[in-house]
């Protein structure tokens, strides 16, 4: 499970990088930037569920032993 996670966490950030690229910052609410945004906001959410499900299994881990 923890290979898992760190896999999915790798494809988050590589999503925000990508979706970075896609942004212009001339017109950051255009059509494709906001795409982008949405984006970046939506891998960045995935981070925090994965690193909240992280530690919460080191908690249940700690209370078994």
């Amino acid at each position: 499970m923890k290979i898992f996670t760190y896999i999915l966490f790798f494809l988050s950030f590589a999503l925000i990088v990508f979706n970075i690229t896609q942004l212009n910052f001339d017109d950051l609410f255009a059509q494709d930037s906001l795409i982008a945004l949405i984006g970046i906001i939506a891998a960045f959410c995935a981070m925090i569920i994965l690193l909240i499900f992280r530690m919460s299994k080191s908690i249940v881990d700690k209370l078994k032993e």
